[in-house]
């Protein structure tokens, strides 16, 4: 089984990391653990290339960080994991990466937004389940 974790970087997917050890076995699972920095522009300026966002060169060691120890986690908990940190929307790179690398299941954390928040912010788990060819786990933190 191919298992896509995606994570930002708050509590929420610390919860999805943590579920996902809990409820699935590791014998012959696979983790991919996916952290996806998204640029502040909703538009590339067309002189620019695809995907190249220079301004976010420095969110790179944290986020690197962020798979490095949720991958940790997941691993400690017998499942073969690899880790990867890429660039753009998240929910477009979510899908993008579930497809590419046949992903069984998407793992994901809800913030639960509501209203204006929601509406402004958008929700990418909702997103991620509404558009992906494989099954979603939402997870949402306890309260």
């Amino acid at each position: 089984m191919k298992i896509l974790l995606a994570l930002d970087d708050s509590k929420f997917s610390e919860a999805a990391a943590k579920s996902l050890v809990s409820q699935l076995r590791s014998d012959d699972t696979e983790v991919k653990v996916l952290h996806v920095i998204e640029p502040v522009v909703a538009l590339e300026p067309p002189q620019m290339s695809p995907g190249y966002y220079p301004e976010l060169e420095e969110q790179l060691p944290q986020a690197r960080e962020l798979v490095d120890r949720m991958a940790k986690i997941v691993s400690s908990a017998g499942f073969k994991v690899s880790a990867s940190v890429t660039t753009g929307d998240a929910r477009s790179m979510i899908l993008k990466e579930a497809a590419e690398w046949h992903a069984d299941l998407i793992v994901v954390g809800s913030h639960g937004r509501k209203g204006l928040e929601r509406f402004f912010l958008g929700s990418v788990s909702e997103a991620v389940a509404r558009y992906a060819d494989c099954s979603v786990q939402i997870v949402r933190f306890p309260k």
